[in-house]
């Protein structure tokens, strides 16, 4: 079909100041180049033109209505390149219907015809898609009649709302005004049902990025206090008061001025991110990966400090600006539940005392005053729903209550003993402390009567270990503390749960909780920094001199258990010694071992995993042993290795392995090996290398033993162990490790040991990745085997280290290298400290290292922290002896970090 003459198509009308129209259509008059470069050219332009825009600070509002408009017109000459009959039309919907666009938002079309359209119709309609296609923008449409329509909108909500803010682009307009006659609340979706399906929708939505508005990573558009939120609001309040925009609802009791502005000031801020996300991805990308957030804080003008990096300070902001919208987003939607489904229902009021009363099974203030005439109801009101879980939430006009009455909490109010009772008496409640400390937090009040509580909230960390914000993470560590007395907890946190279930005053548990990383972003220790603001609550709140010290002690040492069991050896009993007398005694080791558990859960729920519940439940009961027997009387290491020998030799025994045998095997082993080692390994091990040694066909060839297996209850239950027992010679635990990458395997400790016999014992402890043991999977266990087998046999010339993809999450964080070595007095080795970036491979690459550099290992404790590892190594020089040599260190050190440097630059970058 032969293109329309341009005197036969009318202009587009609307203004569209930056685009120069007449030039458009002269070009187009002209047909000097082709039709698909003019239109390029202009979309090539726009784009140039309006990025520049943004960049320069131009209102974001503007340029997403414009770019909607310059898309309209583009639209509008195409439309008119074919022949079209009066019968059709061609309609924005969805975002671009509401006349916003993005420069990568998908721009969705609706082909809008009264009768089925003829094959020239279907042939121009195809032809069109194409050249909108062959433009790169971002098309999605659909063909459908004005009953097509409304059948799809009955059954799909999505439908129906993206229908609702259609309008016509180009075309015959009374095709949309048939429509929109259809798409009324009194023929379709009705204002309480269309509610009910919005709000199950957010809950849906909300329920996939986890109900959280602080992931590391965030969705702008689809995480509670994102986009949507906002666009839910608007659909669900236009719907039932049939406006067009929130806008005409000003003054008419719907929200406030404050709540208006709070509302459009966090919309502008999600735009301009979204805005800038797009143009840095080139796509439609809504989450806020670490790469773009780095980029955005520059673009935003944030600036590194002495504090806080700049992406901090940014995040820091988003994070607060999204928990401002979820909180208008709760009380308006709580508003509209109650003029739309409850409208014209009875709900009895039943009162709870002078200043409360119930609507239904909501809460609301008595009368409008009540905050006003009595401030302390600002905390009481929480007490009351968490001592009667029968209160489903609260209602509208109370939420703007306590919203516009929260200024009320002052330092006179903090100071008013009745306000600190008031607060204790809910962190005693039996129930609802932790949903009661959440809703506080979303509605402005506890971040006023702890103002050391606000200065942390949205405040964030820019890695991957720390996954929450400080609020966040605060309040899912006291969650994770109360969930220790549930049923589930028994299974999954029994030790928890069981210290829990006898714990002298939960409370305190909670309060060291409140405030264990209080003073996080303060620069400096945040442990001991935060003793001072808890102590402070301690004594504002009435606390006995013994709880006030031991909720003190709690936020002062709440990383040291972490910290011994995941980096220091715990079968050294002068290592549980040491950690016993810092602890003092069984009450704060069982307050300390709760708060432990529910700190790392919360940091990161992928830290906690099987192994790290071993070695902190190992801790627990040493520690709890060395306490029964006195830090006056402290376990001494022949009485283990004798007692270890008698268990083991009488296992073997019973297995009918000779006792001249076992003494001829054990002979060429150290102390070291049986005091770090349990009975039960000390006899799988012994029994194997019998069973090798007496092998008739036994040569050099096969003088490798690999064995594995899945750790059973007790010592390190929660691990598969490796053991390998070879010749040693200087790359065996290169080959080792390589050889577990290669299996996608984390090591997580490693013991070594050398035989006067000329052998090496090693025993290594694995987790798959998802951090779980290999259970029931034999055919796993033999495939490690196999590998180590075939690794070792390459020992003498081996120089693999093993290259796989690093994940994307990994190389955003470049973490500069450090090593330190130290050596103790009376240590028979030397200490090397390594903290540098994750990455596959890390472990071979430093094997190689030790080989390049003559050292001798001897231990090996690994530790994952998000994007960086923090690895302890013992280690000696060739000789046995630990390193003394000051000048050598120093050159050791800096040659490790400039290799592990060396080797995170080459990564490849982020496709």
């Amino acid at each position: 079909m032969n293109s329309p003459q341009l005197a036969e198509i009318p202009h587009f009308e609307k203004p569209l100041f930056f685009f120069d129209q007449s030039r458009f259509r002269r070009d187009l008059a002209e047909g000097a180049r082709p039709l698909l470069e003019i239109f390029k050219d202009a979309v090539g332009a726009a784009d140039t033109h309006m990025a520049r825009r943004f960049r320069e600070g131009e209102d974001v509002r503007t340029l997403v209505y414009e770019r909607a408009l310059f898309v309209d017109c583009l639209l509008h000459y195409a439309w008119y390149q074919y022949q079209w009959p009066e019968t059709i039309s061609l309609l924005a919907v969805g975002g671009y219907g509401r006349g916003e666009l993005h420069p990568r938002s998908d721009i969705d079309l609706l082909i809008l015809t009264t009768e089925k359209p003829s094959a020239t119709v279907v042939d121009n309609i195809e032809r069109l898609v194409a050249f909108l296609w062959d433009l790169k923008l971002d098309i999605g449409h659909s063909v459908r009649s004005i009953d097509d329509c409304i059948e799809m909108a009955e059954e799909d909500i999505t439908v129906a709302t993206n229908l609702m803010e259609c309008r016509t682009v180009v075309g015959n307009p009374a095709l949309h005004e048939a429509l929109a006659k259809r798409m009324t609340p009194e023929c379709l979706w009705p204002a309480d049902k269309f509610f009910s399906a919005k709000y199950a929708e957010q809950q849906a939505r909300h329920s996939k990025q986890q109900g959280a508005e602080y992931n590391l990573e965030p969705n702008i558009k689809n995480a509670p206090g994102g986009l949507r939120d906002i666009q839910t609001i608007n659909w669900v309040a236009k719907r039932y008061f049939q406006v067009r925009t929130l806008k005409q609802l000003q003054g008419k009791g719907f929200f406030t001025e404050e709540e208006f502005a709070i509302l459009q000031s966090g919309e502008d801020f999600l735009w301009r991110v979204r805005y800038g996300l797009h143009l840095l991805a080139g796509r439609p990308e809504e989450r806020l990966l670490f790469d773009y957030q780095r980029e955005l804080a520059r673009e935003f003008g944030y600036k590194d400090n002495d504090t806080h990096l700049a992406v901090e300070q940014f995040m820091h902001t988003y994070y607060r600006i999204v928990m401002a919208l979820r909180e208008l987003n709760d009380v308006l939607l709580q508003f509209l539940d109650e003029v739309i489904l409850q409208r014209g229902k009875h709900l009895p009021v039943t009162p709870i005392n002078e200043r409360f009363q119930l609507r239904g099974n909501t809460i609301e203030a008595a009368v409008t005053r009540t905050f006003t005439e009595y401030p302390s109801a600002l905390l009481e009101i929480f007490v009351l729903m968490a001592e009667n879980p029968q209160i489903d939430g609260v209602r509208a006009s109370t939420i703007r209550l306590i919203r516009e009455h929260r200024h009320l909490i002052d330092d006179r109010f903090r100071a008013d003993p009745v306000n600190a009772q008031l607060f204790m008496q809910l962190v005693r409640s039996p129930r609802g402390l932790s949903k009661q400390l959440t809703r506080m937090t979303r509605y402005g009040i506890l971040g006023r009567y702890l103002p050391e509580f606000g200065r942390v909230t949205g405040q964030m960390q820019h890695d991957l270990f720390h996954i929450y914000t400080v609020d966040a993470h605060t309040l899912q560590v006291v969650r994770n503390m109360r969930s220790f007395r549930s049923k589930e907890a028994w299974e999954k946190f029994p030790l928890a749960a069981e210290i829990l279930s006898r714990m002298r005053k939960p409370e305190l548990l909670y309060i060291a909780g409140l405030y264990h990383d209080i003073a996080k972003g303060r620069g400096g220790d945040h442990s001991k920094l935060g003793v001072a603001d808890a102590d402070a609550f301690c004594r504002r709140h009435d606390l006995s001199a013994r709880d006030r010290r031991l909720v003190c002690w709690l936020v002062e040492k709440h990383l040291l258990m972490s910290a011994v069991s995941q980096k220091q050896d715990i079968t050294d009993p002068e290592v549980v010694h040491s950690f016993a007398a810092e602890v003092g005694d069984r009450e704060h080791l069982d307050y300390l071992y709760a708060l432990t558990v529910a700190d790392i859960n919360a940091t990161n729920p992928d830290l906690w995993n099987s192994w790290r519940a071993s070695l902190m439940r190992q801790l627990y009961q040493y520690t709890q042993r060395a306490l029964r027997r006195g830090l006056e009387n402290p376990i001494d290491r022949d009485e283990i290795y004798e007692e270890t020998q008698a268990q083991a030799r009488n296992m073997l025994r019973a297995m009918g392995i000779p006792s001249n045998s076992v003494e001829d095997i054990w002979c060429e082993m150290g102390e070291d090996y049986f005091v770090r080692e349990s009975a039960d390994s000390i006899t799988w091990h012994t029994a194997a290398i019998y069973q090798l040694q007496k092998d008739p066909e036994r040569d050099e060839d096969s003088d490798t033993l690999v064995l594995t297996r899945n750790s059973g209850p007790g010592e390190h239950d929660g691990a598969t162990e490796v053991f390998v027992y070879t010749p040693d010679r200087p790359n065996v635990f290169a080959a080792v490790v390589t050889g577990l990458d290669m299996l996608n395997l984390n090591i997580h400790d490693a013991r070594l040991y050398s035989s006067a016999a000329g052998y090496t014992l090693d025993t290594f402890y694995v987790l798959d990745e998802s951090g779980q043991p290999l259970l029931d999977e034999p055919h796993r266990l033999e495939q490690i085997r196999n590998t180590l087998q075939e690794e070792l046999k390459l020992v003498e010339d081996y120089s693999k280290v093993i290259k796989r993809r690093t994940p994307r999450r990994l190389k955003m964080f470049h973490l500069a290298s450090q090593a330190h070595i130290s050596t103790e007095p009376g240590d028979t080795y030397s200490t090397l400290e390594i903290t540098s970036a994750d990455r596959p491979g890390l472990l071979a690459r430093i094997a190689r290292i030790f080989i390049t550099h003559d050292l001798r290992l001897h231990n090996a404790k690994i530790s994952t922290l998000g994007e960086r590892v923090e690895d302890i190594f013992h280690i000696t020089d060739s000789e046995d002896q630990p390193l003394a040599d000051n000048a050598l260190i120093e050159t050791l050190q800096q040659a490790i970090c400039q290799e592990l440097d060396a080797h995170q630059a080459t990564l490849p970058p982020q496709p």
